[in-house]
């Protein structure tokens, strides 16, 4: 009976089984991403401007940590989804122990080395005196909580691998609704600033967390033993090959992200970062739909891959691509029209604020609209790029997946971003979004096409 959960995605018609997938994978990302915009919203409004800068240089590291678990739960449960699909139900259980036990070790190793270079890290990830203390005080906190963090990444993916999508989604609500509840309580009613922020972010973790464990004990086909977790050099080789794929994406987005906070404090100031710091919540939250697709996607192509249904491989990549395609369209056109409106959102220029912090608000909202809409100018053709390299991932040829899915930020967007802002200052830093779009999508349509071709017959 449980079996029949993974089965369907044998059996069930492609779209039907997308909308199954990316709706509640969507929904997850929509209320995650809107827990990251409250929060800034929060951070912004109550605390300053200047908040929203520490928060953005913190991100890098947080964000590469937590990837331990998004990419050892993408990775291994890429081995899962095509394991369940050949019905070798003792090699999924075996890949599912093994996914706890590395993302538990390296996750915590990391969190631990981070905490000790706590200093170095904040002044390299782009914090200058302005808000160095600010940056410190969120990152130590919230470093407490990055291993629950990984622990809920990777479990997250194993739960959509298994074909319970909806639980998947919960994982992602229940932190998020917590954390927007707490950032209320800890900054606004008892005003205990970036500390409040902190500790909200922590308490988030906690919440996903003790859901994942729930999960795993009462819900899911998957009940593993002890042995289980004990480290397989077969099974560890193959979801390290196909994790190495999503941490460097997330490694490379990571580094990305340290290089913008550092040139636009070179070229501009602290209030770049904090436009970037918008601009990049806005990114995430806008796309959450596009992502969805793409999550739904993953193991519905990789089930079928392993069952040796190609045909139904290939109509799970033309109909992914048509719907986040379309979704990317109608993002466009909102951010095109709406860009003033949603960054006005971040700011208060409520009566009472000091003089400074009412002149940071009017530049934030004087430079930011025009270079959100530079970053999205290219978001109709992304589809293309984001399926296209999942596409690899999900049917295990870890190098070609590895390849495209570090053409945007490796291949061209950091070179693009060492390059134009020498000529173009900060305008630089936002034009190379575009062209990093367009340029990756050529490069992975080319690939995916010709894989297609040559595979899926």
């Amino acid at each position: 009976m449980k079996q029949s959960k993974s089965s369907t995605l044998g059996t069930a018609s492609i779209s039907s089984l997308l909308v199954k997938q990316a709706v509640p994978a969507s929904i997850g990302i929509l209320v995650m991403s809107l827990n990251m915009i409250v929060d800034t919203i929060f951070v912004g409004r109550w605390i300053g401007p200047l908040a929203i800068s520490a928060i953005t240089v913190v991100i890098p590291v947080t964000f590469f940590i937590g990837a331990i678990g998004l990419a050892v739960g993408i990775g291994g449960s890429s081995v899962l989804s095509r394991a369940l699909g050949s019905g070798s139900h003792e090699k999924a259980l075996r890949v599912f122990g093994n996914q706890v036990t590395l993302t538990f070790l390296t996750s915590g190793m990391l969190a631990i080395l981070g905490l000790v270079f706590q200093d170095r890290l904040i002044e390299l990830f782009g914090a200058d005196e302005s808000f160095k203390d600010l940056a410190l005080i969120y990152y130590r906190i919230v470093m407490y909580g990055i291993v629950m963090l990984a622990m809920c990444m990777m479990g997250n993916n194993v739960i959509r691998a298994e074909g319970k999508p909806k639980f998947a989604m919960y994982a992602m609500m229940l932190p998020a609704i917590g954390n927007i509840f707490m950032d209320y309580i800890l900054i606004n009613v008892f005003d205990f600033g970036m500390y409040g922020a902190a500790w909200a972010t922590f308490i988030s973790y906690f919440i996903c967390f003790a859901f994942i464990v729930w999960f795993f004990i009462f819900k899911s086909e998957l009940r593993l033993s002890l042995d289980s977790f004990k480290l397989k050099r077969k099974i560890v080789s193959e979801i390290s090959a196909l994790s190495s794929v999503t941490l460097a994406r997330q490694g490379v987005i990571s580094v990305f992200t340290v290089l913008v906070n550092n040139v636009l404090i070179s070229t501009g100031d602290a209030l770049d970062v904090a436009s970037y710091g918008i601009i990049s919540r806005a990114l995430m939250f806008a796309l959450f739909p596009v992502i969805g697709v793409n999550q739904g996607f993953l193991p519905i192509a990789g089930y079928n891959y392993g069952a040796e249904k190609f045909q139904r491989v290939r109509e799970s990549i033309n109909k992914s691509i048509l719907y986040s395609g379309g979704l990317a369209l109608v993002i466009f056109a909102v951010i095109m029209v709406f860009a003033p409106d949603l960054v006005s959102i971040f700011i208060s220029n409520k009566e009472g604020q000091d003089a400074e912090t009412l002149r940071n608000n009017a530049e934030i909202l004087a430079r930011t609209p025009n270079a959100l809409r530079w970053v999205f100018a290219a978001t109709p053709v992304i589809a293309v790029q984001l399926i296209g390299s999942s596409y690899f991932q999900a049917i295990g040829k870890a190098w070609p997946a590895l390849l495209l899915s570090l053409t945007k930020q490796g291949f061209f967007l950091i070179p693009l971003i060492l390059i134009l802002p020498k000529y173009y200052g900060v305008f630089g830093v936002w034009i190379a979004f575009p062209i990093a779009d367009v340029l990756s999508t050529i490069v992975t349509g080319y690939y995916l096409n010709s894989e297609v071709r040559r595979t899926l017959k």
